[in-house]
């Protein structure tokens, strides 16, 4: 079963408790399942899982809205990013349209979600990461949708700097690869291939599994990773080139 299946096709409950509860009672007219011991997933990642799930349906819905319209773009980049199967389509779309009436309360699903996840920024930025590509996905981020973004950023977290690494990344701008490695331009060599490997293992795959994201969404979204290692990449060949 996927993570959609257990979002949406359950018939017997689980408390999940605060608004991302209500919400989905209410929006769904479906409980949580209650997880099987023959599921892969331990109880506490799986529930991780769905909170991140509904964490993206929730909050790119009323991000979609801050700026008083959810534009066709906006809506056809969900769907691409979050790839949810034909036959799910009819009952996320529920909780989407029930979370983008209004952009009030986003701040209490984000602080859910903060800490559902365990304040994991390695998890919370790839929610971040998606967020900010729903938001560009009409050609631009308006000053409403940045405000709104900025807000969330905060909730989980994030630094100003973090912030407008992860929108500048998504909006083509040059990122200093220096920057996006937290190292500087005199660090040794050696030095800055332990900081990319320490960053490549927390932001792997198989880790961020573990720790929230669902296989079905992080398939084609481990943003991070691609900065962390384009960033490397770029580093050393510079540094090649200038020892040459």
């Amino acid at each position: 079963m996927t993570i959609w299946g257990k979002i949406i096709g359950g018939t017997t409950g689980f408390a999940f408790g605060g608004p991302i509860g209500a919400l989905l009672g209410g929006a769904a007219g479906h409980a949580f399942d209650k997880f099987k011991i023959k599921q892969k997933l331990p109880k506490d990642i799986a529930l991780k899982q769905i909170g991140f799930t509904i964490g993206v349906i929730v909050l790119s819905a009323k991000m979609a809205k801050a700026d008083g319209k959810v534009t066709k773009s906006e809506i056809k980049a969900f769907k691409k990013k979050i790839n949810v199967p034909h036959r799910e389509i009819k009952n996320v779309a529920r909780l989407w349209d029930q979370a983008k009436k209004t952009t009030d309360g986003f701040e209490v699903y984000a602080r859910q979600i903060s800490n559902l996840l365990e304040n994991n920024s390695s998890v919370l930025e790839e929610l971040l990461n998606l967020l900010v590509i729903i938001a560009k996905a009409d050609g631009k981020i308006t000053n409403l949708e940045k405000i709104y973004l900025k807000e969330v950023s905060n909730i989980f977290g994030f630094s100003d700097q973090d912030f407008e690494r992860i929108c500048s990344s998504k909006l083509e701008k040059y990122i200093d690869p220096y920057q996006t490695l937290g190292v500087t331009r005199d660090t040794p060599l050696e030095k800055i291939k332990q900081k990319w490997k320490k960053l490549a293992i927390k932001h792997h795959p198989d880790r961020l599994v573990s720790q929230g994201i669902p296989l079905d969404i992080l398939e084609n979204n481990t943003y991070r990773l691609k900065e962390i290692n384009n960033a490397w990449d770029l580093i050393k060949n510079e540094k090649y080139d200038l020892n040459a």
